[in-house]
């Protein structure tokens, strides 16, 4: 029994100790960054320098040195911020790379609570840009141009009758000697009223007589903006179609990106399966890339490498001055070009590219997303404990139970509450049982009998267990009872969990208000009272607001533990586990308010509310349990003379004053 509580107790510990690590409460420095992958293959690879990418270089051929025209400077921009007008965000397209600079939101803003401006969800990191192309490879002549370098040809942007617009590059790889061109490149972006995938296309074109044997690299989205208050939740995901259907995905968070000490490290594969997309998150939204397939094709099969990419701008050796960022980025296949005039002399590669909140509902209202698997870009908490398996079902299906109830609830701080109560009452059977039979052993173990064995064989635990259990059957007790009152616990875990990841990662919270006058926005903390941010010495804490729900719920804690039943109430010759346990009580209500003081409001308002709601099962159990006795041991007392020489039953004491 002991052992099995240690396990219990150590798992809830390690828990914790997790929730700690990733709050954001300590922070004490990183490992040093390193250089991004090298993009020539004669570029020094030096371990200690600064992780700033490294221009690409042309090498020089005895024979030919090809070239490109530098056109002007230009930006284009594609849809809107404003809400009203269909689109849901605004592409700022630049001529340097035909790149995407900046990608802005129409329905999203950044949360500022002064002055909230519509949110940014891509931006440039120094030179780096989002869907630029990259060394640009003549793959027989060993030759590479940084076309991300090059400022393309910009063409005016066209509206269509169904309000789609598009915007076209052009760049020319000419013969540098001869002026003569070799191969032509032409890129577009459409983007489309209501929709939140936009399409780039980029067609290679042979324009020489000979053939043509080329590839490149393009980058993806990159320059995602944090979001999440207490931790970096930023990520490289990459997408996959495993050979039984499934899909599966891996992940580089910007931990794992900085630490790595090679390109190998950043792969983002998965052996066996065929390449879907790539994306890069955060705790809210994404960015995904899919390569789409070519004709008569089920997997597209020209992407040989994607790549996850740290960056570090101002190259400072602790990685923590809030510049640091991740993208992603995908190597294009060799392709040989046929010459000008012949079949397969062009080449035109075709994406998708989605930008929005990570939200299940939406994904599956789409099936275009669904089948590729979107919604693997969500994430939720799992541990040892409870899998993945089992946490995913329950976190999705408690996000579509919340988003059923606020359609006729319209407050997600209400449905959160009341979510709370009915899981309470969906478990009370369960723990009314488990404590009832708790309270039984409890009582059995404090009878004379029970005592006398402890005391006579206490340097003896095998023949202490052993006449206690024949004592046990006859009074029709087990410790095993003890063991029920863990239930609860255990079978509430995965819910527990789901509830956590579900509340934590819902994109419905974003912004969304409880109270008018105090919690405003369920994703953030509750802020009561805002002052200038303080640094805690030593810790390195640093605390921008009073949130008064952490508080309230330590309170919940206290009188929850109090009230618990506990293993050392069961066994008053124990005085160790009553020590430890007397610890408990009082580290308890200390240590979840710390831990969860910068947590969302919606997380906390969960946890206090199902505290507090325990606090009020238990005392209604402790309630029945005295009750329960008093007719068994048929306690009554005399009445006064103003009762007319009646009996009545004791009145049990107010529960405030049995603690």
């Amino acid at each position: 029994m002991r052992n099995f509580l240690i396990i219990i107790l150590a798992s809830f510990v390690c828990f914790c100790g997790w929730l700690v690590a990733t709050s954001g409460l300590f922070t004490f420095g990183h490992t040093p960054c390193i250089l991004l992958q090298q993009t020539t293959a004669d570029t020094a690879q030096t371990p200690d320098a600064p992780a700033v990418e490294q221009a690409p270089k042309l090498q020089a051929a005895p024979a030919v040195t090809f070239g490109a025209d530098d056109s002007p400077s230009r930006t284009v921009t594609l849809g809107s911020v404003d809400p009203k007008s269909g689109y849901q965000f605004l592409l700022e397209l630049t001529s340097k790379g035909a790149a995407v600079e900046k990608a802005t939101f129409s329905g999203f803003d950044d949360r500022n609570y002064k002055n909230p401006q519509p949110l940014r969800i891509l931006s440039p990191i120094g030179d780096a840009l989002s869907m630029a192309n990259e060394n640009f490879t003549f793959v027989n002549e060993n030759l590479q141009l940084p076309l991300n370098k090059l400022h393309w040809k910009t063409f005016d942007v066209e509206t269509a009758e169904d309000g789609s617009q598009t915007a076209r590059f052009e760049a020319v790889i000419k013969i540098k000697d001869t002026n003569e061109p070799v191969v032509k490149l032409i890129k577009t972006y459409k983007v489309s009223v209501g929709s939140y995938h936009l399409a780039c296309d980029i067609t290679i074109e042979n324009l020489s007589g000979s053939e043509q044997k080329v590839r490149f690299n393009l980058a993806g989205p990159l320059g995602i903006n944090r979001e999440g208050a207490r931790t970096d939740m930023r990520k490289a995901v990459a997408g996959f179609k495993t050979s039984n259907g499934q899909i599966a995905s891996v992940r580089l968070d910007a931990k794992k990106l900085s630490k790595a000490k090679t390109s190998k490290n950043k792969q983002l594969n998965e052996p066996g399966a065929n390449f879907l997309w790539v994306a890069v998150t955060n705790k809210y939204f994404t960015a995904i890339l899919v390569p789409l397939p070519t004709q008569g094709e089920d997997f597209c099969n020209w992407v040989s490498e994607k790549t996850g990419k740290f960056f570090n701008p101002d190259a400072d050796l602790n990685a923590d001055s809030d510049d640091e960022n991740i993208g992603v980025d995908l190597q294009i296949a060799t392709n040989t070009l046929a010459p000008l005039g012949q079949a397969d002399s062009t080449r035109t590669y075709n994406f998708l590219l989605y930008l929005g909140s990570k939200d299940k509902s939406l994904f599956d209202k789409n099936q275009l997303y669904k089948n590729l698997g979107f919604a693997e870009t969500i994430d939720f908490m799992a541990c040892f404990c409870c899998p993945a398996a089992i946490i995913h079902p329950l976190a999705f299906g408690i996000l579509a139970a919340m988003k059923w109830m606020h359609g006729f609830i319209p407050n997600y701080g209400v449905v959160i509450i009341i979510l709370v109560f009915l899981v309470r009452l969906a478990m009370h059977p369960l723990t009314k049982k488990s404590q009832v039979s708790m309270s039984r052993y409890q009582k059995f173990l404090n009878e004379p009998e029970a005592l006398e064995i402890k005391k006579k064989y206490a340097k003896n635990m095998l023949e202490m267990r052993k006449h206690l259990s024949v004592l046990e059957k006859e009074r029709g007790v087990s410790q095993s009872a003890m063991i029920m009152g863990m239930l609860p616990m255990i079978v509430q875990m995965p819910i527990w969990y789901a509830l956590y990841s579900a509340i934590y990662a819902s994109i419905d919270l974003r912004g969304a208000p409880f109270l008018p006058f105090w919690i405003t926005d369920l994703s953030a903390p509750d802020a009561l009272v805002r002052f200038a941010t303080v640094t805690i010495p030593f810790v390195g804490w640093k605390i921008d607001s009073l949130n008064l729900l952490p508080i309230l719920m330590g309170l919940a804690f206290y009188l929850q533990q109090k009230l618990t039943p506990t293993q050392a109430a069961a066994d008053p010759t124990n005085s160790q586990l009553a020590q430890q346990q007397k610890i408990m009580m009082f580290l308890m209500p200390l240590m979840f308010p710390l831990m969860l003081y910068k947590a969302p409001s919606g997380l906390n308002l969960y946890i206090m509310a199902s505290t507090f709601a325990g606090v009020i099962e238990q005392y209604v159990i402790k309630k029945h349990i005295r009750e329960k006795e008093q007719q068994q041991s048929a306690i009554l007392v005399s009445a006064t003379s103003k009762t007319g020489g009646r009996f009545k039953k004791k009145k049990p004491r107010p529960f405030f004053k049995n603690m």
